[in-house]
């Protein structure tokens, strides 16, 4: 079975940064492309920044020059650092990943709140 587990949320003040992971387990295909989106209460999930398996990234208008997405493809694992943290990044982060089968899970989501 299949899993995407996150780690690293928290409470921080404004300008503070957080580091989230999330590793895969239980497939055996590789990885294609992995992200990170959020979900805001009442809002509808984002995008947040996406990663390929060779190193291509994209970055949400809103936080381009304060995330930075990388990723360890040994250990089937995506990172997101978050630097300059703003109150509007407050939200619930979810990790994704696209596997070669062209299946896409999901991780549960780990909330990250940034306090003004």
């Amino acid at each position: 079975q299949v899993q995407l587990v996150e780690s690293g949320g928290g409470l921080v003040q404004a300008g503070g940064s957080l580091r989230l992971s999330c590793a895969a387990s239980g497939s055996r295909f590789s990885i294609a492309d992995m992200g990170w989106y959020r979900q805001a209460p009442g809002q509808q999930r984002e995008l947040v920044a996406t990663i390929t398996s060779r190193g291509t990234t994209n970055y949400a208008d809103s936080v381009k020059g304060r995330f930075t997405i990388s990723r360890d493809n040994v250990k089937n694992a995506v990172y997101l650092q978050m630097s300059s943290l703003k109150p509007e990044d407050t939200a619930v982060y979810y990790c994704n990943a696209r596997f070669a089968s062209w299946a896409v899970y999901w991780g549960q989501g780990t909330q990250v709140t940034v306090s003004s």
